[in-house]
């Protein structure tokens, strides 16, 4: 025989069942944005070397002004992103989807991540190196930042970022 539930312990069930669900709200919108960057050709930015494609981008329910925004970076051979700085309330997971891409966040040290290895960068970070390791293959990585909602832009060159404290 089972005992009659308290409303305690409904609304602690219930808090509980909200939590998973929204966990797995965010889980899953990382999900779809990895499955439509591996499926989704990608389109021209501008700068040599590297090809920046937005594949996602959602506003996140359960947490009030912050959004989830996917990007898929590839690289010809040899290619590499300038020198930039993230903004500050982003928080970025990479992870590389073919190729090796070499990294480095502030001064930590450079390193080469491989096709199924990721890494994270946190809120404000400068990345002095990003770049295809290979000079003969080519490589494209996934970055999902967690962000503001009104930070528009994600990463700034860290030539206008002198340029612009040097105007001051």
């Amino acid at each position: 025989m089972s005992r009659p539930l308290s409303d305690n312990s409904i609304s602690t069930q219930c808090t509980k069942e909200n939590t998973i669900m929204k966990m797995r709200s965010i889980f899953s919108a990382a999900y779809a944005a990895l499955a439509i960057a591996m499926a989704t050709p990608a389109a021209a930015h501008g700068v040599v070397g590297e090809t920046v494609t937005p594949h996602f981008q959602q506003s996140i329910p359960n947490i009030p002004g912050k959004s989830l925004i996917a990007l898929v970076v590839d690289y010809t051979p040899g290619g590499a992103s300038p020198s930039h700085v993230h903004a500050k309330s982003a928080f970025i997971f990479g992870y590389v989807l073919s190729g090796e891409i070499e990294s480095q966040v502030n001064d930590g040290p450079r390193r080469v991540y491989r096709a199924g290895e990721s890494f994270y960068e946190t809120p404000g970070s400068r990345h002095p190196v990003s770049r295809n390791a290979s000079k003969n293959k080519p490589a494209r990585l996934l970055a999902v930042f967690v962000v503001d909602t009104d930070d528009k832009e994600l990463t700034t060159s860290v030539e206008q970022v002198s340029s612009s404290r040097s105007k001051r």
